[in-house]
Parts: structure tokens; sequence; C-alpha cells
């Protein structure tokens, strides 16, 4: 039986919305970051950023890779996107056991310097939790084509905590356990938004569930668990791609470092919305255009004119964010060397890494969308081994000194992006593609270097850069050639 008309998945009209709100929440999210450095004392601040991300980390391999593979298949059968959250809840219930199990008697907090109250701990792993439940339905959303949707549940999230946050500094609270209690709230109203749409948008199911209608993989249990196992291996692993120098600050120079480095990270997170929204864009599509050579390759270099696009706006935009508003967001302990470096110099360093994870994500992307999903787990895997590699020697085995550990962790992260980007060229088989326009890659590659070697050396080597805003107009182009 034909689906009835509904929304499709789009590139560039999805990533406009993904794009467009999740910086809008990332701005918030700044929002929340600034009232907590003032209410909070360092090492408080440093317990928790630093729990909940460990929770985040631990806890993430409980969403099974099920959301991706709902977000690679869904465009099949909208119909049974319901079904597929309902159904992806049931089995990650199962999941979830073992690790809540792990997180109570190996206590892997302590390994990272933090002494903070069990109440914030256990509201810090509710919040890790809360997230993995919101992924189905948000994947739902998207494969529904209503990414717009799924944009505004991450706006509510994030305004949700902000508010409350606001509440407890008026008050005068200096609880670190309130302020994580705040999180837990903003992220439980993100993830029923999301469930209740998507319930809500999706067309009408049929009284008999065919799962036929998705493809193979979930036909039965056993072979829904088997191909997603690859994706929930992946996830377990891709938070400490972003982590694992962070983690490494903290256990060897201590939660007030830790802080320093979170503080650094927040303008480059925050960029990473950009690649992020991208990839959630762009999966579905090339999901759908994998046995579609010619619509393949076209998705693949509109999504690569993009990323030339937004490229100089994010590196010279987000250093000029940054310097201008950090002086006047958060206090000066974080910015005037008291811990050994300036948070804003830190950042400088981590946005090489930036440019770098946001050119490889037309790869990865194809990689993680092709036919052979263990080879994407390969490839993560690979970079987090190259991620702990360069922290072991840079980090852990590095500099003593406060501030020189600060900027080793940041040289590792980048370093960490150059590993992901050449990877994903290689292993996604799209090296032809890049071999096709060399020219325009060399031409990024060298003004991206002389960019950020002149802002972190404080010389005019930037100036070598501004030619990547010549790729403003076919980055434009490609977004609208992908509007609907």
């Amino acid at each position: 039986m034909t689906e009835p008309t509904h929304r499709t998945p789009s590139t560039g009209r999805d990533a406009s919305w993904l794009v467009g709100a999740d910086l809008l929440a990332v701005a918030l999210a700044f929002i929340g970051q600034i009232i907590l450095t003032h209410a909070l004392l360092a090492e408080h601040y440093g317990w928790m950023v630093l729990a909940i991300d460990l929770y985040a980390s631990l806890f993430l391999v409980v969403d099974l890779g099920l959301p991706t593979l709902l977000a690679r298949d869904g465009t099949r059968a909208p119909s049974l996107v319901p079904a597929a959250v309902w159904r992806t809840y049931r089995l990650q219930a199962f999941a979830v056991l073992p690790f809540v199990a792990v997180a109570g008697l190996l206590r892997p907090e302590a390994w990272l310097n933090v002494q903070a109250p069990s109440e914030l701990l256990l509201a810090a792993g509710l919040i890790a939790l809360a997230h993995v439940a919101s992924y189905a339905p948000r994947s739902g959303l998207r494969v529904l084509g209503e990414a717009r949707l799924e944009a505004i549940t991450k706006v509510v999230e994030r305004g949700c905590t902000v508010v409350l946050y606001s509440l407890l500094a008026w008050q005068g609270s200096t609880s670190a356990t309130a302020f994580t209690c705040a999180f837990l709230f903003g992220a439980t109203a993100g993830w029923g938004l999301a469930l209740f749409w998507v319930v809500r948008t999706a067309p009408p199911t049929q009284a008999t569930v065919d799962w036929d209608a998705l493809g193979p993989s979930w036909v039965s249990t056993p072979q829904l668990l088997a191909s997603a196992l690859p994706f929930a291996i992946t996830l377990g692993i891709l938070p400490y791609v972003v982590r694992i120098e962070k983690f490494m600050v903290a256990a060897s120079g201590g939660a007030e470092l830790g802080a320093v480095f979170h503080v650094a990270q927040l303008a480059w997170l925050a960029g990473l919305v950009v690649p992020a929204a991208v990839r959630s864009a762009l999966l579905p599509v090339l999901g759908d255009a994998r046995f579609k050579p010619q619509k393949h390759r076209r998705e693949l270099n509109n999504a690569v004119d993009m990323c030339f696009g937004l490229l100089p706006y994010g590196l010279f935009g987000g250093h000029l964010v940054v310097t201008l508003f950090a002086p006047m967001a958060f206090p000066s302990d974080y910015l005037d060397g008291t811990y050994g470096a300036s948070a804003i110099d830190v950042f400088t360093v981590l946005l090489a890494g930036w440019g770098l994870t946001l050119l490889a994500t037309p790869t990865y992307t194809a990689l993680m969308a092709g036919d052979r999903p263990w080879r994407f787990t390969l490839f993560i895997a690979l970079v987090l081994l190259a991620a702990g590699m360069l922290g072991a020697v840079l980090v852990l085995n590095g500099p003593s000194n406060p501030g020189q550990k600060l900027y080793a962790g940041a040289a590792a992260s980048s370093l960490s992006a150059a590993v992901l980007l050449g990877l994903s060229w290689w292993m996604s088989g799209e090296f032809s593609t890049i071999v096709a326009r060399r020219d325009e890659w060399t031409l990024v590659m060298v003004c991206t270097l002389f960019v950020v070697g002149g802002l972190v050396s404080n010389t005019l080597w930037w100036v070598m850069g501004l030619p990547l805003f010549a790729f403003t107009k076919q980055g434009w182009k490609a977004a609208r050639s992908t509007l609907d």
C-alpha cells in the first residue's frame, strides 16, 4: 500500500532548521554556563560539568544504535516511525540495567577528581538517560521531514534550563546539585515534547505492523540489534573523542583545570553543532541514496560546498565572539591565567580542530550511511585510539605546568580532528571525490592553517585566510539547491 503524502527529509532545509535551532540552543546553553561560572566555585562547577559529561559518555551506549538506524531506514515507511520508537524504548530499558550497576559499583567520577554529593551524581546520570531517550523521537521527527519540530524541542530544553538557572541564581543559590536538577528538568521537557510530536505527526499506522517495510534489519529483534550494533559501539566510543582531553586534563591536573578547559571548549562545542546539524540532515538523504550513485555524489558534493561556505564564518566569527564577549561573560579567574592559561587562548588552539571536523562531516557521514556500518565503527575506534595516544603523550605524560597542560590538551584535540579528516577520506571510499576537487581542498587547508596560525600567534598571518570567503556563494547555492 502506498504511503500517504507527507513531508520528506531535505538536506538544505533540514540543515537550516537544525543549524539555526542548535545555534540558538547553544547560545542559551552559553548563557547557562555564564550563570553557572558566576554562581558556583570553580571546583563545584568542575564537579557539575565533569559529572554530566562522564555519565553522558557512560550511558550513551544504552542508545543501542537504534535511533541512528531509524534515521537511516525510517524514510522507507514513515507510518512505522512511532512503533519503531516504542520498540526502541523496550530494548533500551533492558540495556540500561548493567550500566547503572557499573556506575554504582565502580564510581568512575572519583577517577576525575569529582568529589560531588550523591544527589548531584544521580541527577547527572538521569540527565544522560533523558538525553538518550530523546534520540529516538528526534530521529523520528527528522525522517518524517519535521526537523523543524526536532529543532524546537532542543530550544525548549535549553530554554527551560536557562530559566531555572536564572531563578536559582536570583535566589542566591550556590548549590551545584540544585543547578544540576534544573538541567534535568530541561532535558526531560525536551524529551517529552519530542515524543509527543513524533506520535502526532506520523501518518496513521495500520493495525498490523509490517516491519519488512523498514528493511530486513527490522524483521526480527536479533537482526535489529545486530544491524544497530555497529552504531551502538560507535556511539559508545564517540563521546570520548570529544571529551577525552578534558577528562585527561582533569585527571592529571584537578577539577579546576577541567573547569577552565570546559570554558575554553564552550564556544568550540557550540561551533560543533554546525557539522552535527549537517550530519543529521545528510544522513537520511545519503541513506536513501545508498544505491543511487548519481544522487549520492550530488548530495555529497552539495554538503562539501556547504561546509566550505560555513568554514570562514566559523573560524573568524568564533574567534571574534569569544574574544569580545568572554571577558564580559565569565569570571576573570578563567581568563587571566589564575589557573595557568586563559580560556580564550586555549579556545584559539581548539579552533583548528573545529574547522577540520567540519570539513570531515560529508565523508564520515557517507561512511555512516553506507552498507558497511562496521567500517564506520572501526573508523571511530581508530580516531579514539589516536586521541588516546595523543592525549597520553601530550597531556598525561606531558608538561606538569598547569598552563602548558591546558595548551597540550587543546593541541591533542586539534590533532585528533586532523586524524578524523584523513581517515574519513580514506575509509569512506570517497577519496576520488576529494582528488577531483584537489585545488579547492588545497586552498581550504592552506587558508585554514594561516587563519589559525595567525590567531594563535597574534600576527597578521590570518589575512592570508580571507580567500575562504570566496566559497560563500557556492555554499549558499548548495544549500538552496536542496531546499524543499
